[in-house]
């Protein structure tokens, strides 16, 4: 059966339940290794600003998943099976999860390859959700940070992007990027110019990251709300 790849956000609005989910960073990782169906896992904080970003944001946190099946995410994220996003969610004042099918992934990820597309590099129709995880060398952080206002900058003005949030496992050296456009051309088009481009071009000639993984998903649906509503329903007006 096919894979399905969820990714659950969670906003916390009192101190006390931030300082809570801090703590299930560390907590929460033997319940959910022992979760039905969850082949892949990573707990993950977020930071202030739009895609890569230094400054964390301690109100909102973040689940990303892979699982054997639909049915299995299904479970997990909206049933009380799943222990941990039901204790995520009983803490926190909004949350959203959106459900993914892997069209395209290339890279590793903590030396494993979490997403698996049904067929190779599959183009994925209509709506595409694009993730960017990067694991920077020592070496090259100030390299890096120095050009990431440019390029929040650049994806904050793009009237294309449907959602955009930027989590990571650790703080300035391990990144995570999760983009949400109307097609793969408007996403392309974006990747192909101004910092975001010029960024790329550099990570390439010197070699920044030490690890990388890019993957492409379609939508399939999503539970919950964010920022008052469903970030998809920009789709539809898109």
């Amino acid at each position: 059966m096919p894979q399905c790849v969820t990714l659950s956000l969670f906003r916390f609005d009192r101190m006390r339940d931030r300082l809570w989910a801090f703590g299930q960073m560390g907590l929460s990782r033997r319940a959910l290794a022992r979760t039905p169906g969850l082949r892949f896992w990573k707990l993950c904080g977020s930071g202030i600003g739009e895609g890569f970003t230094p400054i964390p944001n301690t109100a909102v946190w973040a689940i990303l998943g892979a699982w054997e099946n639909d049915a299995a995410a299904r479970r997990a994220c909206a049933c009380a099976e799943g222990r941990v996003h039901q204790r995520f969610r009983r803490h926190a004042s909004e949350d959203w999860t959106v459900m993914l099918r892997p069209a395209s992934a290339r890279g590793h990820w903590s030396g494993t390859r979490p997403f698996a597309p049904e067929t190779a590099d599959a183009p994925a129709a209509g709506p595409i959700a694009a993730l960017t995880r990067a694991t920077l060398r020592p070496r090259d952080l100030h390299r890096f940070w120095a050009r990431s206002p440019d390029i929040s900058a650049a994806i904050g003005r793009d009237p294309n992007v449907i959602f955009k949030i930027g989590i990571g496992e650790v703080p300035w050296l391990q990144q995570v990027t999760f983009s949400i456009w109307p097609d793969a051309a408007a996403m392309a088009a974006f990747a192909r110019r101004g910092p975001h481009a010029d960024a790329i071009s550099a990570v390439r000639a010197g070699g920044w990251f030490a690890e990388e993984l890019y993957a492409r998903f379609s939508i399939l649906d999503d539970m919950g709300s964010w920022g008052g509503g469903s970030p998809l329903a920009r789709l539809e007006a898109a």
